[in-house]
């Protein structure tokens, strides 16, 4: 092996979507990193639009407008529903979500008990290995153990 010779790092694409610009490009600024690049975006239709242009490696998405928004287009879209979704709260703790709210959520990021290092790093585990809730609520314990075995 030649001296000098890195491996390339693979960039990861992740779709910030919010109910608001300002939001969204706060959670573009969040989780981007050196491999991880984000596209903001304003609203479910718009991000389901550009989803599907785009094909992101995560979903990372205002918990506000996840529970209004019709998740079953996304689930049966064969385009879009092996995209993991994130969902991203400043304000709702993941213990505060009622349980027929997680179906189609890989996970649950609140997001001012993160770090941006760890927030990429559960960005990251979510593109590579999603974790669903198989039937209700994903705890958030049990989703943090999970992401710190693949970190």
């Amino acid at each position: 092996m030649a001296h000098g010779l890195t491996t390339p790092t693979t960039i990861m694409r992740a779709l910030c979507i919010a109910r608001h610009r300002f939001l969204s490009d706060h959670y573009c600024d969040v989780f981007s990193a050196s491999d991880i690049v984000c596209s903001s975006v304003v609203g479910f239709e718009e991000g389901t639009r550009v989803a599907r242009d785009i094909h992101p490696d995560v979903v990372l998405c205002d918990y506000d407008l996840l529970a209004t928004a019709p998740l079953e287009r996304w689930e049966r879209d064969s385009g879009l529903m092996t995209i993991p979704i994130l969902a991203v709260s400043l304000t709702r703790r993941p213990d505060e979500v009622e349980p027929g709210e997680a179906s189609s959520i890989a996970g649950f990021l609140y997001l001012p008990t993160l770090s941006q290092a760890d927030a990429s790093r559960l960005v990251r585990c979510a593109a590579r290995r999603p974790v669903h809730a198989p039937s209700g609520a994903l705890s958030w314990r049990l989703g943090a153990a999970e992401a710190q075995r693949h970190i």
